[in-house]
């Protein structure tokens, strides 16, 4: 008998708690719905919780718990990882109160939920850019805060990102070589000098320098006669770049072979 008396209790209690929701829906008293709101949102009952927020808050427009409904459902939204949802009540928040109680909380928000809808870098980056921005907003206005330490650590994570697109396009340019005709490899140089330029610290630094080296090599082998001693020598350039800054670089014994290819080219 013992293994049919617990799903039975737990029947009778989510029957009566299923009862208790009902109610409140049907109730016209805003002051019982907004704290159970807050009980439910306690009890990381989130759905239930934006619910009765929602129903409630044409009842306290205008007033200092206007506030802290916006940020309750800002927040319950986040942890149901619904991020655009959550990021639109934070900027009615930004909008509606921009000297608010919450208002750093807020600008917090709306750059963390662009950061968690960044894509894959495969894909567009808006919301990765937006994230940047906000987060550079959020620590330029409150250096003091105690989450900018946060924010400068995503704020480096989405560069890197960036980053690691423009190295993922230079290695694309880059494999394509000759293919229909076209010289790739100055496209793979071009975008990895460029990505280098705008990420000068980015961690994918190495990786985007041996890029240009491979791709300038690449460009003099297949150069005509006249170029090959100007594009060896811009190659053998990029090998002394790679060696000063990563004597020890995963990359080094392709780059000396490269290297030594390149001088007795031009010798």
């Amino acid at each position: 008998m013992k293994k049919y008396i617990l799903p039975i209790i737990l029947s009778i209690f989510l029957f009566a708690s299923c009862s208790e929701y009902q109610k409140l829906l049907k109730s016209t008293d805003p002051e019982l719905k907004y704290d159970k709101a807050v009980e439910y949102f306690t009890a990381k009952k989130y759905t239930k919780a934006i619910t009765l927020f929602d129903e409630v808050s044409p009842y306290y427009k205008n007033t200092d718990r206007s506030e802290l409904i916006l940020n309750f459902l800002a927040q319950s939204y986040i942890e149901k990882k619904d991020y655009y949802s959550a990021s639109e009540y934070y900027k009615t928040y930004i909008k509606s109160y921009p000297r608010g109680r919450y208002i750093q909380e807020a600008r917090f928000g709306v750059a963390y939920c662009y950061y968690k809808d960044s894509p894959d870098v495969r894909l567009d980056q808006e919301n990765t850019n937006l994230a940047i921005s906000s987060f550079q907003e959020f620590i330029d206005l409150y250096p003091e805060n105690e989450r900018v330490k946060e924010a400068t650590k995503l704020l480096d994570e989405l560069n890197d990102k960036l980053a690691l697109k423009g190295l993922t396009n230079a290695t694309l340019y880059y494999n394509l070589g000759t293919y229909l005709g076209r010289n790739n490899y100055l496209a793979a140089v071009i975008e990895a000098e460029n990505t280098l330029k705008k990420y000068p610290a980015t961690k994918h630094r190495e990786d985007l320098m041996i890029m240009i080296l491979k791709s300038k090599y690449q460009q003099a082998l297949l150069s005509y006669a006249e170029t090959k001693v100007d594009r060896y020598q811009s190659a053998i350039d990029e090998c002394y770049n790679y060696i000063n800054e990563y004597p020890a670089g995963k990359f080094r014994k392709n780059t000396d072979e490269i290297l030594k290819v390149s001088e007795n080219n031009i010798k």
